[in-house]
């Protein structure tokens, strides 16, 4: 998690516009919405005077930042823990949403004959799928291809007709890493 995520969290908690925040702290809205999407570092006055229209200290928001998580592992042995939902399918995944900037991953828990439908609002995506355990079938296109365990395959995302499928009689895991 970075500052302009915190920034832009705390924001939306509150019920506040970009417009609210950024008059309250005399900054453009512009500015503040770089700063919420990392485009652009606020001074520290400048991220004092964004706090304090916030209602929170900036000391907090560093420690915050300072304190997110910098690995993930999800051990063979949290497999087996996986509650499948009636989709047939789960996703673990390595990082909470306001941590995922550039690269997604998951593992992916699919029951046999299940499918996992493509990401939405993916333009020029790129993703990674390794196949842990089990088959899967990808559906890219009109293409069709067929991966078994140890195997992996990279390709550019087609959200308008994507999908994977357990081609296994039993629960497949696939390693998955996406860009955003």
């Amino acid at each position: 998690m970075n500052i302009g995520t915190l920034i832009r969290r705390y924001r939306k908690n509150q019920k506040m516009t970009l417009k609210d925040v950024a008059e309250k702290a005399s900054i453009s809205e512009g500015f503040l919405s770089q700063v919420e999407t990392d485009v652009n570092s606020p001074s520290v006055n400048t991220l004092i005077r964004i706090c304090n229209a916030l209602g929170i200290e900036a000391g907090d928001l560093l420690t915050q930042v300072s304190k997110k998580k910098k690995i993930v592992i999800i051990k063979r042995s949290d497999w087996e823990d996986v509650d499948l939902s009636h989709t047939g399918f789960a996703t673990q995944r390595f990082f909470a949403p306001e941590d995922r900037e550039v690269v997604d991953s998951s593992v992916l828990v699919i029951e046999p004959g299940k499918s996992i439908p493509a990401r939405k609002n993916i333009k020029n995506g790129q993703e990674v799928l390794c196949v842990l355990k089990g088959k899967i079938t990808l559906v890219l296109g009109e293409e069709t291809r067929s991966l078994g365990e140890g195997d992996a395959v990279h390709f550019w995302s087609n959200p308008k007709r994507q999908k994977i499928t357990n081609a296994n009689s039993t629960v497949s895991f696939v390693l998955w890493v996406g860009t955003m």
